[in-house]
């Protein structure tokens, strides 16, 4: 059967593709180790047995959970940080190469893990998992499963499969855009979005304050990025190089202005599925051929994709697009997009805390780690890493539901409970009680060259009101 294996290689397999496989496989992985650290460090107070949103809770509410879990029958803390270590542990195997060194069932299984995984956290995760990126993981890290390993060449099919995701993610993200809001079609969305995007990076108030000419030049150059170029990924190489690097420019310039958590990262990496480059044996090297059980996987989930692709095919070009959705329980060919519609002003929701009267004037503010707060500290520098309260706060401002968690989340910080104060950047009462809490509405605003330089100050903020008025442990 070698004279078959060679003879698959050769004709599902491509030896100019290996540079895209070693990116694929290592920068996929690296995302889902992030994504378990990310879920072992935050999931347990947001979500685990004492969290906000109890696990146990919501799985007693549904009758099922949207998707499969290993949680589905028991929930436990401990349990939890064994899956995202584990797979944290399995991510990192493959950054270091490891899988790739045997058969191709091996990184086969590994990446399989990690996708069953994540899923059992991604489907229990409630609205603190539910954004466009997570689904986008696990679609990617299924299709990576089958990228074979340095026994064999890289399956043609499986690159294919990875452009149209890549396609799906890009022309999906524009369609909404021009279907949401007049400001991308006049071209205006950026005299707003690097102000009012949910978490701006140190960068970000530099971008805001660029002449509004070059805003336009960037809204319409995005539009070419995700409306035009994404076509080319389909055409043969060089071209679908070129569209490819077009692609990635257009990520590092949004990740140069924002914190978008590991979103622009993974669109970098994906993108590379359309990069040909000549063989490099020393950094990606490939065998001549694959084993006929692995030939004859590939092409099973490519016509398992085929079909799958009919319903992101026709929401593409639905009057009413679905955007970031699944349409199967198993998070396959999801419908994308980013940014239908652009706030044109901020709002950002401060808590703070008082060991006294609440008519007094001792109210101390709470720091969170991303979000807005005190007008003089600079936005930091957290993507690809993901604050999870902090993205749901900049929600709340916006007027989403959310005091389901947000009550609970008062009600620790009475408590002073260590799990969720972890979740913060700073505790005005290092560990102490408060005999109050309320959460107050503020208008922000970025401060003008002029201010800037007069106080140092990134923002100018303004009450507006109040949230949730002052609250004790006795009063509700």
């Amino acid at each position: 059967m070698d004279w078959l294996g060679g003879w698959l290689g050769g004709w599902f397999g491509t030896a100019d593709f290996g540079l895209a496989r070693f990116v694929l496989q290592r920068g996929i992985a690296a995302i889902f180790l992030l994504a378990f650290v990310s879920s072992a460090l935050q999931f347990p107070a947001l979500l685990g047995e004492h969290g906000l949103l109890p696990v146990p809770r919501y799985l007693d509410r549904v009758a099922r959970p949207p998707g499969p879990t290993l949680f589905r029958w028991r929930y436990s803390d401990t349990l939890l940080r064994t899956v995202a270590w584990t797979g944290a542990a399995l991510g990192l195997s493959v950054v270091a190469g490891l899988p790739q060194r045997g058969p191709a069932w091996v990184p086969m299984a590994v990446f399989l893990a990690m996708w069953l995984l994540y899923m059992s956290i991604v489907n229990v995760g409630q609205v603190f998992y539910g954004f466009g990126w997570e689904i986008l993981l696990l679609e990617a890290g299924f299709l990576a499963a089958c990228l074979g390993s340095n026994q064999t060449t890289t399956p043609a099919v499986t690159l294919w499969l990875f452009r149209w995701l890549v396609f799906r993610l890009e022309f999906g993200a524009g369609l909404i855009k021009m279907r949401g809001d007049p400001a991308w079609r006049d071209l205006t969305a950026l005299y707003y979005h690097h102000e009012t995007q949910p978490m701006p990076n140190p960068l970000s108030w530099f971008f805001h304050h660029l002449p509004r000419p070059l805003h336009k030049v960037e809204v319409l150059g995005n539009h070419l990025a995700q409306l035009v170029v994404p076509f080319f990924l389909f055409a043969p190489a060089p071209v679908s190089t070129v569209a490819a690097a077009a692609i990635i420019l257009t990520q590092c310039w949004l990740v140069l202005s924002g914190n978008f958590a590991w979103l622009n990262a993974a669109t970098i990496v994906l993108a590379f599925s359309a990069v040909a480059t000549p063989a490099v044996p020393a950094v990606a090297p490939g065998g001549p051929g694959m084993p006929t059980w692995f030939a004859a996987v590939v092409l099973a989930v490519g016509a398992l994709m085929l079909v799958l692709s009919w319903w992101p095919l026709r929401n593409l070009f639905s009057r009413h697009q679905v955007m970031n959705g699944s349409f199967n329980r198993w998070r396959l060919a999801n419908a994308y997009g980013a940014f239908g519609s652009i706030t044109r002003d901020r709002l950002e929701v401060v808590v703070e805390g008082t060991l006294g009267d609440p008519r007094g004037g001792g109210w101390m503010e709470y720091g969170f780690r991303g979000k807005p707060g005190e007008p003089g500290r600079m936005p930091r520098q957290w993507a690809p890493y993901q604050l999870r309260l902090d993205w749901q706060m900049w929600f709340l401002a916006l007027g989403s539901p959310g005091l389901n968690w947000f009550v609970p989340f008062l009600n620790k910080l009475l408590d002073a409970d260590p799990a969720t104060l972890g979740l913060l950047r700073h505790d005005p009462f290092a560990g102490e009680r408060p005999a109050w809490v309320r959460a107050r509405v503020f208008s922000y605003r970025y401060t003008t060259w002029a201010e800037w330089r007069g106080s140092g100050d990134w923002w100018v903020r303004e009450p507006l009101g109040q949230l949730v008025p002052p609250v004790s442990r006795g009063s509700h």
